[in-house]
């Protein structure tokens, strides 16, 4: 159970610094809004992959990522990028024009959620999670059921640990940005996510073809 609860949380926490959507989300909602938001960022994708491993315990990793399903989670996946990115360009276009206000910070219930929503509707996490499965399972590391519990829960531990490293990291730091900085890293996370949202939706809709 220690090799599978240290080798899950080690995969958890080296897949969640990954840069990707939710990192740049992460980076993103520390900067403009609260620590607390960005760890709740975190949390929904520390849920999302602790539960996408369980699936590929269960074995239905395969059906959810079955061709008709794979194409509406990408191009819902991909929407919910492009409509980040397009929102956080647009808070960096208003902080130009002096349109912003203090309030304007996500809630980290809102930021939970938000982080769900973006986190289940790539296909790609439940490709890569049902493959580090199959490949844990082939080491041995997961062969009775409390190796598999402590295997997920590890996974889900690192992710929401590197988030968690990422958010206080920032939050430090962010004091030290000037309006300008800011805005910067608004349109770095804004054409970041757009990005993000093409090359999901180009994969879903190659993979369908």
């Amino acid at each position: 159970m220690g090799a599978a609860l240290a080798t899950g949380f080690g995969l958890g926490f080296v897949v969640g610094a990954q840069v990707g959507p939710i990192w740049l989300l992460c980076a993103r909602t520390v900067l403009r809004g609260s620590f607390q938001a960005g760890v709740a960022i975190g949390a929904g994708a520390a849920v999302i992959d602790a539960l996408y491993a369980a699936l590929g315990v269960a074995g239905v990793s395969a059906a959810l990522a079955a061709d008709g399903l794979r194409l509406v989670l990408g191009l819902v996946g991909a929407g919910v990028l492009a409509a980040l990115g397009l929102r956080t360009l647009w808070s960096a276009l208003r902080v130009r024009l002096g349109g912003e206000a203090d309030e304007e910070v996500a809630s980290a219930k809102r930021a939970f959620l938000t982080s769900l929503a973006a986190t289940a509707s790539n296909p790609l996490t439940i490709a890569s999670w049902a493959a580090i499965f199959s490949a844990a399972s082939a080491a041995d590391l997961v062969g009775s059921w409390p190796s598999v519990a402590a295997f997920l829960v590890g996974i889900g531990a690192g992710t929401f640990s590197w988030f968690l490293l990422l958010s206080s990291a920032l939050a430090l730091g962010r004091r030290r940005l000037g309006p300008r900085l800011l805005v910067a890293a608004d349109v770095v996370s804004g054409v970041g996510l757009l990005c993000f949202a093409g090359l999901l939706g180009s994969v879903a809709v190659r993979d369908a073809g």
